[in-house]
């Protein structure tokens, strides 16, 4: 399904505007309704309420999102994917293997907040940005899960829900991700699925790799770390990762899609007559950047789309944060890829 033009701030189809969490309530809303007849919505509308309150700064005690990559949009953009992947699944599972409308509930509150692991509480004003949380997000996620959902009546999914949203992350193995029900664990490869379909087919994944990914990863301690022998540099730019990311992109398809989520993007298809607008902005995305590659021609990432976070100017913010950390992490001696692209 391809679009002569699309937004930067729109879902694949430029159908839903994933910057909006009115949008987004509204397009989901519809996808559980038609899914599930007669279910009700009371707990699916408040918990997207929640999550713009939680993102926004609204909800007391916690600031809001501040990360760059990991803004309101990528959130908007996975719980859309989420929803969208488990319809399709309910419309071709067998009767005994279908989620029912209480599990697929669960398993879109579990999307919706599947990053509030990166927002800082009121009582972590000192830490200076949520990218900080980088390596330890997904559990900070999952301990905000089990703290939620008693709060809209799903306490009965804690055990299952702190568990899947996992699958979203790399701090635990999948095989140690214990459920006892198979259409948990499906539930966790689509939710999983659809945190890497919305990053890699967003119109502007290059730009906000180089940009906005890269400053997250410094701040994280991901890209470049005090090691044994002295710093350690996985991406020493932001060019640096994109030129890394034909391989990344390579093994979250085979070794995620694929793989360990046993090719769970197909259960978009049926809402889309076969196709699969995700996987063909993915690839999109990948032959441009190759096409960079190959040339040099990296001015054609010129794109800047608005962030969405509660800093007045986020990308000044962070860059700053990103430039002190990396002469703390250098310390007196100069980085060695100072003015490399």
């Amino acid at each position: 399904m391809k679009r002569a033009y699309r937004r930067s701030n729109y879902d694949v189809t430029d159908a839903v505007q994933v910057s909006s969490p009115a949008a987004v309530r509204a397009a989901v809303l519809e996808l559980y309704a038609n899914a599930w007849p007669g279910a009700d919505l009371s707990v699916l509308g408040r918990s997207i309420d929640d999550f713009t309150a939680l993102f926004t700064g609204s909800m007391p005690g916690y600031i809001g999102v501040d990360t760059v990559y990991h803004d309101l949009q990528h959130s908007l953009d996975m719980v859309l994917a989420a929803t969208r992947l488990m319809v399709g699944y309910e419309r071709t599972a067998a009767e005994g293997q279908r989620l029912g409308p209480e599990r697929a509930l669960a398993g879109i509150v579990t999307a919706l907040f599947h990053d509030a692991g990166y927002i800082r509480e009121s009582s972590e004003a000192d830490v200076p940005n949520g990218a900080v949380f980088t390596r330890s997000h997904v559990t900070r996620s999952a301990r905000y899960l089990g703290r939620y959902l008693p709060r809209i009546g799903l306490s009965q999914w804690v055990p299952v829900c702190t568990r899947i949203v996992h699958f979203t992350g790399y701090e635990v193995p999948f095989d140690q991700i214990r459920v006892t029900d198979d259409r948990d664990r499906k539930v966790g490869h689509l939710i999983g699925t659809a945190d890497l379909l919305a990053q890699m087919s967003d119109r502007c994944y290059l730009e906000k790799c180089r940009d906005r990914l890269y400053a997250e990863f410094v701040l994280g301690g991901v890209a470049v770390y005090p090691g044994t022998r002295g710093v350690e540099v996985v991406y020493g730019s932001g060019l640096d990762l994109l030129r890394q990311t034909p391989a990344f992109v390579r093994a979250a398809i085979e070794d995620r899609l694929e793989g360990a989520f046993d090719h769970a993007y197909r259960h978009v298809e049926p809402l889309f007559g076969g196709a699969n607008p995700y996987l063909e902005a993915i690839q999109q995305n990948v032959a441009h950047l190759n096409e960079l590659l190959r040339t040099g021609r990296w001015p054609m990432l010129r794109r800047s789309p608005p962030v969405y976070t509660v800093q007045p100017d986020p990308m000044r913010h962070v860059r700053e944060l990103m430039v002190e950390q990396l002469e703390r992490t250098w310390g007196p001696t100069p980085s060695p890829f100072a003015g490399r692209g």
